[in-house]
């Protein structure tokens, strides 16, 4: 098992595919290898060495298990760079699993329609969320705290301009191609795409932390603006 602290090496992989002619060498986006590396270091600066390295040792029908659990439903790569988000899923899937560390463990379906009135007030349909505790409130608080250190002091750090508690997590797809922003402030979760359809590179450099997460910044600091800023709370046994 693995706990926040806990230390791994950011040194070199190489894959064999099919072949002894063909390799699949996964690199970090600074082309760098750290050494030694707590989890908490390297899901807050992205080190995709590390993910990698604990898909290994926890296997990947562990980690497709809980991938269905978060309620991701969308078909799922059966190889290593499932660990770098090779797989396609939608913002709607992506956002609704990380809402389930935001809410204590909680997955919540979404509802796009809450309720609907005639236009004398009249009540005629009210949808009620469908909720299912899927991981232990102390895991997901333990998830928050990693993704908070994402903003405090990794590749989330524009968004502590929103000066409120928040996590979440950059991403960015191979040659630039995608740029994602997931966050959360303990009362409202949001996730910020940018990419093309016909989906070429967005250019040099146009990373989630660059292109997606100021635009989850700007939306969050309108909708917030004059609510109470809250803490994340921390569950018994933590």
């Amino acid at each position: 098992g693995y706990t926040t602290s806990s230390t791994i090496i950011d040194s070199p992989l190489v894959f064999k595919i099919k072949s002894e002619q063909e390799f699949w060498e996964p690199r970090n986006y600074d082309l760098e290898f750290k050494g030694p590396v707590t989890l908490r270091n390297a899901l807050s600066h992205s080190r995709n060495i590390i993910t990698i390295k604990i898909l290994q040792d926890i296997g990947i029908d562990y980690v497709m298990h809980y991938a269905r659990r978060l309620g991701i439903t969308s078909p799922l790569d059966r190889n290593f760079s499932l660990a770098l988000g090779s797989s396609g899923v939608s913002l709607l899937e992506l956002t609704r699993a990380y809402a389930v560390f935001a809410n204590r463990g909680v997955m919540v379906e979404p509802l796009f329609i809450t309720h609907l009135r005639d236009r004398d007030g009249t009540l005629l349909e009210e949808n009620i969320p469908k909720v299912t505790q899927v991981i232990s409130p102390q895991t997901a608080y333990l998830v928050v705290s990693l993704l908070t250190s994402v903003v405090e002091e990794g590749t989330g750090k524009k968004v502590r301009a929103l000066q409120r508690p928040c996590a979440g997590k950059t991403g960015t797809t191979n040659e630039v191609r995608d740029a994602w922003f997931i966050g959360f402030t303990p009362d409202l979760i949001a996730g910020a795409w940018v990419g093309f359809d016909d989906e070429k590179p967005l250019g040099k450099r146009e990373t989630g932390a660059v292109a997606a997460s100021p635009i989850w910044l700007t939306f969050m600091k309108e909708v917030l603006e004059g609510t109470p800023t809250k803490n994340f709370s921390i569950p018994e046994g933590i």
